[in-house]
């Protein structure tokens, strides 16, 4: 398993970050502030994007595995590595996701615990219903994570 910081050409991995994130205006108010980090195990996994908030708080904008590699463990791994490399320089991770028990349960069981939400985020700001396990989304709810 090999992880690398992607710093130029980000858009090549678009397909993936739309799996995350379903409107290509939102990831682009993103992602060429926010630092990606793309997994690679024979091929690559997953992707993510973090962004720097200021006050040493760090945001998961955007966090995507290829749908024939989900469940196997290697998004909590490419969490586990953000951990890692923001740790000196971060006091706290923040994620924010759609109110669906699987989102919320997988960034749980990855040291996160809810902090607060967005009312009508999905709504206010994108041009169409997002859905998730079958549900629509409306408010995000953020976890966050203390170093």
């Amino acid at each position: 398993m090999e992880i690398k910081e992607i710093t130029s050409n980000k858009k090549q991995f678009l397909e993936l970050l739309l799996l995350a994130d379903e409107q290509e205006s939102m990831i682009d108010k993103y992602l060429e502030r926010g630092e990606m980090f793309a997994l690679y195990e024979n091929g690559l996994k997953a992707i993510c994007v973090v962004t720097s908030e200021g006050d040493g708080i760090h945001e998961i904008k955007n966090i995507a595995t290829s749908p024939a590699f989900q469940r196997k463990g290697y998004g909590k791994k490419l969490i586990d590595f953000l951990f890692e490399h923001y740790r000196d320089r971060s006091s706290a991770m923040l994620v924010g996701t759609g109110d669906v028990p699987s989102a919320i349960s997988f960034y749980e069981f990855c040291g996160f615990s809810v902090s607060h939400r967005l009312k009508n985020f999905f709504t206010d700001n994108y041009d169409h219903p997002i859905y998730e396990d079958g549900r629509q989304l409306v408010d995000m709810v953020y976890l966050k994570k203390i170093f």
